[in-house]
């Protein structure tokens, strides 16, 4: 009998990660802009890319969160944890990557993969996010005031939950797209 995760020979259904050749119209035009941009094409973009809208909304969205009032290096360390919980190694390197460019230290980012921060803001700012992640959104009285102490208001909490989404949407699409061999790389 079939459970929903695979396809009866016990081997899990993925969703193809599809190349720039495999692709027409829009979804063609959206990989090769990133291509251009990022020198190649990550896996999760490989697979969205099944759905243009999916790829053009996500790029949206990435595009402006420069424009956050999150300091890039939370919003790095809040991205590492997210992924860490998901277990996406692919996303959890990109993350670290990138929060050493945002002037995270190693012990940052390795304390951030838990949610935790010696920093002075962060840690209330993870604490929500992981809220956010493992309750859908909701909160306890004390996560607002932590965060409302910690000198972040109520566009930080949007600005939270917004990056919780946006790396559970990459965690589960790599997720979907697993290959055998992401596990050997991580």
């Amino acid at each position: 009998m079939a459970d929903g995760l695979g396809d009866g020979t016990g081997a899990a259904v993925q969703v193809a990660r599809l190349d720039i050749e495999q692709t027409e119209g829009r979804a063609r035009e959206l990989l090769e802009a990133i291509r251009r941009k990022r020198g190649s094409v990550s896996p999760q973009f490989q697979a969205m890319a099944h759905s243009p809208a999916v790829v053009s909304s996500y790029l949206s969205w990435l595009s402006a969160t420069p424009g956050m009032s999150l300091p890039a290096a939370l919003r790095e360390q809040v991205s590492l944890a997210v992924s860490a919980q998901s277990g996406v190694g692919q996303c959890v390197a990109a993350h670290t990557r990138c929060g050493r460019e945002a002037g995270l230290p190693d012990a940052e980012l390795a304390a951030a993969r838990d949610y935790r921060s010696a920093d002075a803001v962060a840690p209330a700012a993870l604490e929500f996010a992981r809220r956010v992640r493992e309750a859908d959104g909701h909160q306890r009285a004390g996560g607002f005031a932590a965060l409302r102490a910690a000198g972040l208001g109520d566009a930080a909490m949007v600005e939270l939950a917004a990056l919780v989404a946006m790396n559970l949407l990459t965690n589960f699409v790599n997720n979907l797209a697993k290959d055998p061999s992401d596990a050997a790389r991580g």
